[in-house]
Formats: C-alpha cells, sequence, structure tokens
C-alpha cells in the first residue's frame, strides 16, 4: 500500500509541475497574443497617417509585400506581366 501511495504523491507532482509549465506556455502565448494586438494597431494608426497625407495605402501594402519577397521573383513576375500586357495591347 505504501507503494501505491508514493506512486500517488509523485504522479500529483509530476501533474503539478505539466499543470504549472501548462499554464506558463498558456500565459506567454497570450502576453504575445497582446502584444501582436497592440502592434496590429500601431499598423493601422501608420496607414491611417499615410493616408491623412495623401498616400495610397494600397499602393503602399504592395510595396511591402514586394520587398519581402525575392529580388529575381519579383522581376521575373514584372517581365512576365510586361510580356501579357503587350500581348493583350495594354501598352
Amino acid at each position: 500500500m505504501k507503494e501505491d501511495a508514493d506512486f500517488k504523491v509523485a504522479e500529483d507532482k509530476a501533474y503539478q509541475v505539466t499543470a504549472d509549465e501548462l499554464r506558463q506556455f498558456i500565459e506567454q502565448f497570450e502576453s504575445l497574443a497582446a502584444e501582436k494586438a497592440d502592434i496590429a494597431e500601431q499598423q493601422k494608426d501608420v496607414m491611417a497617417e499615410a493616408k491623412a497625407r495623401g498616400y495610397d495605402t494600397k499602393v503602399i501594402r504592395k510595396i511591402i509585400a514586394l520587398r519581402k519577397r525575392d529580388k529575381n521573383d519579383v522581376a521575373e513576375e514584372e517581365a512576365i506581366m510586361a510580356i501579357y500586357k503587350e500581348a493583350l495591347g495594354m501598352e
């Protein structure tokens, strides 16, 4: 019986450690989610200011997306776009 009691104590301790660790993961994730929401709000504010100053935020977002991509991929896409536009008489 003592072995069962010792096992139960060890099991409870293991559960406690696991619960504490799990709580830490959850709290860390929640903290990051709050930071992410704050950053998204700041990004919105930046775009609102740019728009208020007369900039086209749709174009700004496209430029930001382009800057994230590989330069060679962008150049290739632009070259293909030019060929397609020329074929359709758009240039």
